[in-house]
């Protein structure tokens, strides 16, 4: 796909982390333009559009069909993305999708089918890649050789978001919405498809999703372990990262902004930098790549390969068994035995 003139942004959700995306597109931006924005409700959306200067729109599909805008960010619950893909690739509209990329494989399978019907840009925002303590530990991966054991955990308060607890909007709980973000990072950073998965998970203040679990993850036919911990159901907020290489061990929190890396006992402090907003990075990601042509950052079949793992822990925590994780090619999916 070639280089394409970039300005005009139309934005899809400007909840409370919509918001952030209006915000960095008007305060930070100069080059682009908030130009329209969709709402579900009509004197919310004309009231938001009022403020942020931009042209609003009840339904979605019109934003995308006559708006005119050269871009589309979507930031609304999974559930609606499929509906969205297909509407922006026969518009022919470049896409930035909010991640978890799709409530399930299933669905992320018929948005693979939507791309190859309408071939369009699609990036998957999968923002804690953006972060500065991740791309640390990124960095000095090499130093401490292949890894072998990771553990993330990430621990919130309760969430005020209601919809979060409603599975016909939100498409599952945490598992799906914050521990897509560590079974993207674990992938990533060790370059190891997953396997195989086991989990377990509770609903201490929910009650149709789980807010609390724990998954262990087999990568590359065993070449390398993982768990993931998260819940919203912590007093404190923190997100711990730990690489177990051959060569020494790296370790980070991306909420308090700090790594090291440790070698024998010997610790040593990473450089760091300050914090990033990851959203604003995101987006000067995708503007970047469309206006030079260049393919797309984080795919929509990357996106899928953290929800595929998030797939496996439902039907692990159902089971109690270890579970295979599908394999998500660029286009396509397929299944693959467990490890």
């Amino acid at each position: 796909m070639g280089a394409r003139q970039i300005r005009r942004i139309g934005l899809i959700g400007v909840g409370k982390h919509g918001a952030r995306y209006a915000h960095h597109i008007r305060h930070d931006l100069p080059d682009l333009e908030l130009a329209a924005i969709a709402r579900r409700d009509g004197a919310k959306a004309t009231a938001a559009a009022r403020e942020l200067g931009a042209r609003p729109f009840a339904d979605y599909r019109e934003l995308i069909e006559s708006s005119g805008v050269d871009a589309i960010i979507a930031v609304v619950p999974p559930t609606v993305h499929l509906d969205i893909v297909t509407h922006a690739a026969r518009a022919g509209v470049p896409l930035l999708l909010e991640k978890p990329a799709a409530p399930s494989l299933v669905v992320g399978r018929a948005m693979l089918a939507a791309l190859r019907a309408h071939p369009i840009p699609l990036m998957v925002a999968q923002t804690l890649r953006y972060n500065a303590v991740v791309r640390a530990l990124r960095a000095a991966c090499p130093d401490v050789g292949p890894l072998r054991s990771l553990t993330f955990t990430q621990r919130f308060e309760r969430s005020p978001l209601g919809w979060l607890d409603d599975p016909a909007q939100s498409g599952g709980g945490i598992v799906l919405h914050t521990g897509v973000h560590a079974f993207d990072l674990m992938q990533v950073l060790t370059g190891l498809a997953a396997d195989s998965v086991t989990c377990q998970m509770q609903a201490v203040h929910t009650r149709r999703t789980e807010d609390n679990f724990v998954a262990t993850v087999c990568l590359g036919g065993g070449a390398a372990l993982a768990t993931a911990s998260c819940t919203r159901s912590a007093g404190g907020r923190n997100a711990h990262i730990e690489l177990g290489g051959e060569r020494g061990t790296l370790i980070g929190d991306h909420v308090i902004n700090r790594a090291v890396r440790v070698v024998g006992t010997t610790v040593e402090p990473l450089v760091v930098g300050d914090s990033v907003p990851t959203v604003l990075e995101v987006v000067r990601d995708f503007v970047a790549a469309l206006r030079c042509g260049a393919p797309m950052p984080i795919t929509l079949a990357d996106g899928l390969r953290a929800v595929a793992v998030a797939d496996a822990c439902y039907a692990a925590a159902r089971s109690g068994q270890v579970v295979p994780v599908e394999r998500v090619e660029d286009g396509a999916a397929s299944s693959r035995g467990a490890a």
